[in-house]
């Protein structure tokens, strides 16, 4: 049966993840140099409408629909078929089906979006559309099937993913290392001036992204209940304790950073995405906490590799997250979501070993199909723009405009 308050949250919450993904534009747009500013916006904006209709036409039913083995939704949903206004109980008993399909569709733009970090300044834009297309049908749509879809072989395992940190984080922190290896370094990466050219742009970027990812998590409950207000408030302990610690380590190193400020910001609140409905407000502040020191110490060691994994997508969501799952497998409590499972220090050692497992095969699933993937449309149709189109920007280069 549907209930108004739950449709009514679900669709304030849909509309808040839907602007995180112009938010991160922001959040990038602000990292680059000037003369990319406008390219790195528009890849974002363009995953908004691009994965818009390929989720309506076959990713939702695929991401989905009716399992076939656990690995993929079967096509009984193509188009929207048999999606409408009453609520397929199996997911959502009191929203609309379509509502609930919206506001999976929110996941499902973002999360391409996150790797656009990964290539910033050097590759074509009718390449990253080829790649978006494809990553989201071959990667997304399938995890999100293990992970969410009823049927779903690592669901069925176990695997506890509230809002997000397998599905979205890993798979989009792991293909971003992985593309970033195939299209290699930008020109001049370690000699030329690299600095981030509006860095209040960035900011503002991390707190639209913050205020999003509340409908992010709390809508993860998929329904106005006491769940998504426990999704609510250790969203936002783990953002702050995340914030906090990097604003300490960047100041013991040299100055509390307001770059790295935001950076933290948006690691712990990737990094609380899987548990948000799970553990208490508590681990939230040793989960942030954790997750700040492991990407910060992560980024350190991909600059002493000179890996150019641009904007440390890798680091933050990946690795960020990739902690995040395992710790709900410490931090999982029965007594906050009787639909979980009780986590390590609630008696159950087990769950732990049940997460890491599902970050694992996910990360490296993500990154092996990726650089597949990458790698055979560098061969078929390049990935990087010429020498003398990344050295004039990719504003000009790919768009003929400026900011």
């Amino acid at each position: 049966m549907i209930n108004s308050g739950d449709t009514a949250w679900i669709m304030i919450a849909t509309a808040l993840v839907v602007l995180m993904t112009p938010a991160v534009g922001l959040f990038y747009g602000g990292m680059v140099r000037k003369k990319s500013v406008l390219s790195t916006l528009m890849m974002c904006f363009a995953c908004l409408f691009l994965i818009s209709i390929q989720w309506i036409l076959f990713g939702y039913t695929l991401a989905f629909g009716p399992s076939k083995a656990g690995l993929i939704g079967g096509l009984a949903w193509l188009g929207l078929r048999g999606v409408g206004q009453l609520p397929n109980v199996a997911y959502a008993a009191t929203i609309p089906a379509l509502c609930f399909m919206m506001f999976q569709a929110a996941f499902a733009i973002i999360t391409p979006s996150l790797i656009v970090g990964a290539f910033v300044e050097r590759i074509k834009f009718a390449s990253f559309l080829i790649f978006t297309g494809l990553w989201a049908t071959f990667v997304y749509d399938p995890v999100a099937h293990w992970v969410w879809g009823v049927g779903g072989w690592l669901r069925n395992m176990g695997v506890l993913d509230f809002a997000g940190g397998t599905v979205v984080h890993i798979t989009a922190g792991f293909s971003a290392l992985a593309i970033a290896l195939v299209i290699g370094k930008r020109l001049g990466y370690g000699k030329d001036n690299m600095e981030p050219s509006n860095i209040p742009l960035v900011v503002l970027g991390a707190v639209l992204l913050w205020f999003g990812w509340f409908g992010f998590n709390g809508g993860s409950s998929l329904g106005a209940n006491g769940l998504a207000v426990q999704a609510f408030v250790v969203t936002n302990i783990s953002g702050a304790a995340a914030a906090l610690v990097w604003m300490i380590l960047s100041w013991l190193h040299r100055r509390p950073s307001v770059l790295g400020v935001a950076t933290g910001a948006v690691v712990g609140l990737a990094a609380i995405t899987p548990a948000s409905g799970f553990v208490s407000p508590l681990a939230a502040l040793a989960i942030g906490s954790i997750a700040s020191v492991i990407s910060y110490y992560i980024i350190v060691l991909r600059m002493k590799l000179r890996i150019d994994e641009s904007l440390d997508v890798f680091a933050c969501h990946g690795m960020g997250s990739f902690w995040g799952v395992v710790a709900t497998g410490i931090f999982a409590n029965k007594a906050i979501n009787a639909a979980g499972s009780n986590g390590l220090i609630h008696g159950n050692p087990g769950l732990v070993w049940t997460q890491l497992f599902g970050a694992a095969i996910v990360a490296v699933f993500a990154f092996v199909v990726t650089y597949a993937m990458a790698t055979l449309i560098d061969l078929f149709v390049g990935l990087r723009v010429t020498e003398n189109e990344e050295l004039v920007g990719l504003d000009i280069s790919q768009h003929a405009e400026t900011i």
